[in-house]
């Protein structure tokens, strides 16, 4: 079962409340993502762990409900 990009951006928020999350459908099957996430949460963390945070938001969905998800992250 596919996650719809309302639900990723719902798991990544509760995790970071700041952040600022964009998230775009990439070949419009409701499996792969791209999302660009803006948070202040990011500073001083290198671009790995920004992108280990994230997926520690999506709460092991990634690889099963959730296929592929291209981060681009930003401090804010």
């Amino acid at each position: 079962m596919a996650m719809d990009l309302k639900e990723i951006e719902s798991f990544i928020k509760e995790a970071m409340p700041d952040a600022i999350v964009e998230i775009q459908d990439l070949a419009g099957d409701g499996n792969h993502y791209s999302a660009t996430v803006t948070s202040s949460q990011f500073s001083g963390k290198s671009k790995i762990e920004q992108h280990k945070m994230v997926y520690n938001s999506l709460k092991g969905r990634m690889g099963n409900e959730l296929h592929a998800l291209a981060i681009k992250t930003k401090e804010s």
